[in-house]
């Protein structure tokens, strides 16, 4: 079955780079207009977006700022016609590793905030734009949130975690709307900023040799779990976390 998002919306989190860019182009493969927020980095995912004839408004976002999520979803729904289908909260970092132990107030509170608080504040900011009867939200967790996390990722677990039983509560919540509310929880994806930037090359290959299929996921191998969650196929699914890991968290 093909999946076809001509005439919806979505709004991508942090959606111009990593996994969030293979998401963003996978939405509009799909036909679907899509809104990015950024942080830094160029536009070179709005454009490759625009190319193939898709809406793609390009908004600078500091996703832990309350009032700016509220004025740039407002602006995301104007440019996407006035409603927003679907929201894809993709934004979030680590920050650094940090033991508890080493651990300031401002490093614990800055993680819960760029990788739970956001998913709140945008999650509560698109409501009012999706129309009752239709609408989807993805969160980001992590394998972090089942395993505890690498050296130093305490309170980055934490916060994925958060967004695991965030995700849960939200479905419950907005069930009645026809709104469903899923995430899921990528373990090591290679090729993206995080990890290039957290996971020394040495350390990912000790953690490809211990997934049962034998490689590191890819940004592509997330998207395509959005793809399905955001489709009529995840139609009766809603407030659960799906495992993207190759088979490591059960072997």
């Amino acid at each position: 079955m093909e999946i076809n998002l001509k005439g919806k919306t979505a709004v991508v989190t942090g959606g111009n780079v990593g996994i969030g860019r293979a998401i963003s182009l996978a939405l509009a493969r799909a036909g679907a207009d899509v809104a990015i927020t950024y942080y830094d980095h160029d536009e070179e995912a709005a454009n490759t977006i625009r190319a193939m004839g898709c809406n793609c408004p390009y908004l600078r976002l500091d996703a832990t700022d309350s009032a700016q999520v509220n004025q740039v979803f407002r602006q995301a729904a104007e440019e996407l016609g006035g409603h927003i289908d679907i929201l894809v909260n993709n934004a979030g970092h680590l920050v650094g590793r940090v033991s508890v132990a080493e651990m300031s107030d401002e490093h614990w509170q800055r993680v819960i905030a760029v990788n739970l608080t956001t998913a709140f504040y945008c999650s509560r900011a698109v409501i009012p734009f999706m129309r009752t009867g239709w609408g989807r939200i993805v969160n980001m967790s992590s394998l972090a949130a089942r395993d505890g996390g690498g050296a130093g990722a305490v309170a980055y677990s934490a916060a994925k975690a958060g967004v695991a039983a965030f995700t849960r509560g939200l479905a419950k919540e907005l069930a009645p709307r026809g709104i469903t509310v899923n995430a899921l929880a990528p373990g090591l994806i290679q090729g993206t900023p995080f990890h290039n930037t957290f996971t020394p090359p040495e350390v990912q290959q000790a953690i490809v040799s211990k997934i049962p299929l034998g490689r590191g996921g890819t940004p592509e191998d997330v998207a395509g779990a959005v793809l399905y969650l955001v489709s009529e196929l995840a139609s009766f699914v809603t407030g659960e976390i799906i495992e993207i890991n190759g088979g490591v968290w059960f072997a």
